[in-house]
């Protein structure tokens, strides 16, 4: 039988830097092919990269977000590659800036279905916020780890908030062991 912990499936890697200046964004807009810089509808210059296939967002201010990456490793290959492009317009930048994962979002399918009714009441009105009517599933905040985990009736999973693809893990585990304890999961 399949845990859920192997049913784990990366969507989406966020992570930022910053090269510690200001940017014109209209002139990277001018000198860099391929982005997007509409500053009526964004704020930021939007700059994809092919492998890995992900998203950089560019800022004045220099801080750069990447996303769309399926792993820690892509957001660093991604924001690598926007380093050494700006490099290339003349840009300084320092040769290993510093990366932070800001978000992991993930799914996870725990292979049986829930009773999302029985899970509210079970773990509390504290940590849960179940509204059907508004929302299909059932929204759980965990303290260790920090991470929510939006349970749905099918008995699959989105994990979001972790910082590190062990946290996503751990989450699961979490989710599953408080379920199993709740007598709310077999």
């Amino acid at each position: 039988m399949t845990t859920p912990t192997e049913t784990i499936t990366i969507e989406n890697v966020v992570g930022s830097t910053g090269i510690d200046q200001e940017l014109d964004l209209e002139q990277l807009g001018e000198d860099l092919t391929g982005v997007k810089y509409d500053p009526e509808q964004f704020p930021g210059l939007v700059y994809r990269t092919q492998d890995p296939n992900a998203t950089a967002l560019i800022f004045r201010s220099g801080k750069i977000v990447c996303t769309g990456a399926n792993s820690e490793e892509e957001v660093r290959e991604s924001l690598s590659i926007v380093s050494e492009t700006l490099r290339e317009l003349g840009i300084e930048v320092t040769e290993t800036p510093p990366i932070e994962i800001q978000n992991i979002v993930a799914s996870v399918d725990f292979g049986t279905r829930f009773n999302l009714n029985a899970i509210a009441i079970g773990l509390g009105l504290e940590d849960v916020e179940y509204e059907p009517e508004q929302f299909p599933g059932l929204v759980y905040r965990l303290e260790d780890p920090s991470a929510v985990a939006l349970l749905f009736g099918s008995g699959k999973a989105v994990i979001t908030g972790a910082k590190t693809t062990d946290a996503v893990a751990h989450t699961t585990n979490a989710v599953e062991t408080r379920l199993t304890d709740l007598g709310l999961f077999q």
